[in-house]
């Protein structure tokens, strides 16, 4: 199925891929022309969108390289990812198609068009494809067993009600009725896209699964370290009864989710420990760390449930007293309808 599908809506608006981005020039020198290759065989085609969301627009450079081919900049200078995908979403026309992907993140082939005929398909309010991870270096035993980076597949038109934002198509005209935004309380704990996707089915939007629509991400270094991948899982289960939270009106119901948070996190901490033991005897590394992952994520849970809120994106402060001046938005013009 292409773009040409007879399904595919004729009175779609722009389609517009976001692309974010913090201090990675490196990340996007790669990912830019990869990704027009997708926008330009789009038809119409498609456009490309940097929101780089350092204050002191680093980006910029890497960016205006592409400026020719159409590539536009644009620095949002208050901190945390919710605050860029929101401006992502006021950058183009009400009536677009927004595709988030991450910077490091690379589409496989077909990607934006299967995503696009799946939207022309389901007229949903979003479509969700999978990431498949692809390692800077080959991962430890301890966490390759761990299944860390392992995520979902699902067959195609699946509906799923929960997705982040590194493989996502937006309908903002079906987005802009449902009254969505990114709640910016979530940037710099991450756990955005998850409430934004969770209210989206709520309010009775439609997120379908695109199996076919592959984007790699490519995972550095940095993150095939045990600590990385603990904190994730712990972040992970407490973004989780955030979101949870975020989505009840009455305090009533917010006690009921803390209180359930409370005891399945407890019961995933007891659970978890239970496996590590049994690996422990029978010497079987993937039981021991699928059971601390286990109770990391519990752990996670059961310390949101009384509040605490884990800051995996907190920046730290300039030490510059002097105030930084953010670069004059370089080929931004909303999309026209």
């Amino acid at each position: 199925m292409t773009t040409q599908d007879p399904n595919y809506p004729a009175a779609t608006g722009p389609v517009v891929v976001a692309m974010l981005t913090y201090k990675r020039p490196d990340d996007l020198a790669e990912a830019i022309p990869q990704i027009l290759q997708h926008t330009a065989a789009a038809r119409p085609p498609a456009v490309l969108m940097v929101i780089d969301n350092d204050p002191a627009g680093s980006a910029a450079d890497a960016v205006g390289a592409f400026a020719d081919d159409g590539v536009r900049y644009v620095n949002e200078t208050t901190p945390g990812i919710a605050a860029a995908r929101n401006r992502a979403i006021d950058e183009v026309a009400a009536d677009s198609l927004l595709i988030f992907i991450d910077d490091d993140e690379r589409p496989c082939e077909g990607w934006l068009d299967l995503m696009l005929a799946t939207y022309g398909r389901f007229q949903s309010a979003a479509v969700v494809g999978p990431v498949v991870s692809e390692y800077e270096i080959e991962p430890e035993e301890w966490i390759r067993v761990g299944r860390f980076f392992d995520r979902r597949r699902l067959p195609t038109g699946t509906e799923v009600d929960v997705a982040a934002t590194n493989n996502l198509l937006l309908d903002l005209s079906q987005v802009h009725q449902l009254s969505l935004r990114f709640d910016e309380k979530f940037g710099q704990s991450g756990g955005s896209d998850t409430l934004f996707t969770r209210q989206l089915v709520r309010r009775g939007g439609a997120m379908i699964w695109c199996d076919e629509a592959v984007v790699i991400d490519k995972v550095p270094a940095g993150r095939l370290t045990r600590r990385w991948v603990l904190h994730r899982a712990f972040r992970s289960g407490n973004s989780w009864v955030r979101t949870s939270l975020a989505l009840e009106a009455s305090a009533w119901a917010r006690l009921v989710v803390r209180l359930k948070a409370t005891g399945i996190g407890g019961v995933r901490i007891a659970g978890g420990l239970s496996r590590v033991v049994l690996g422990l005897v029978t010497r079987s590394t993937g039981s021991r760390v699928r059971g601390i992952r286990t109770m990391a994520r519990g752990g996670g849970m059961a310390a949101g449930a009384v509040g605490y809120v884990y800051q995996e994106y907190r920046r730290k402060a300039a030490v510059t007293p002097e105030p930084i001046t953010a670069p004059k938005d370089t080929a931004v013009h909303r999309a026209a309808g």
